[in-house]
């Protein structure tokens, strides 16, 4: 990435078979999610960050979509003992409509656990409805080092 970040976090993931929640949907609808997050609290104005989520339980994949992000206001690292947790909040862009957004991203350090988006809310539109767990080393938190 070039400089230090002094609080941030990379993500390329993707969690399997979810439960997710629609704003104005009964139930849940399985899917598949792809994090994709390049984020640091210096440089918000080119932070990028998105989630795709393919519904694979609808006939036609009708709640299927992409979200991206259009301006990423805060990224907050917290320390949870050994793991980072870094959480991004802002805006994004469904389909050209812009709704508010919060991502928990929590990065662990033991290779032997899983990473976990602890949390992805789309004020207005979805939730992921609970942790959803991602391949170890696919988040990668920058700023909680120890340094």
């Amino acid at each position: 990435m070039g400089m230090e970040c002094p609080c941030g976090v990379i993500v390329n993931a993707v969690s399997r078979r979810n439960n997710v929640r629609f704003n104005g949907q009964m139930g849940t609808v399985k899917g598949n999610l792809t994090y994709m997050a390049n984020v640091c609290a210096t440089r918000l104005e080119s932070s990028t960050l998105s989630l795709e989520f393919v519904d694979t339980e609808t006939m036609g994949g009708v709640n299927s979509f992409t979200f991206k992000a259009n301006s990423i206001t805060s990224v907050d690292c917290d320390r949870e003992g050994q793991n980072c947790e870094v959480t991004v909040t802002g805006t994004g862009l469904i389909n050209g409509v812009q709704f508010p957004f919060t991502a928990e991203f929590r990065d662990q350090v033991a290779s032997a656990n899983v990473d976990i988006v602890q949390s992805f809310v789309i004020t207005g539109f979805f939730n992921q409805n609970g942790a959803a767990p991602v391949a170890q080393g696919s988040i990668m938190a920058l700023g909680c080092n120890d340094d």
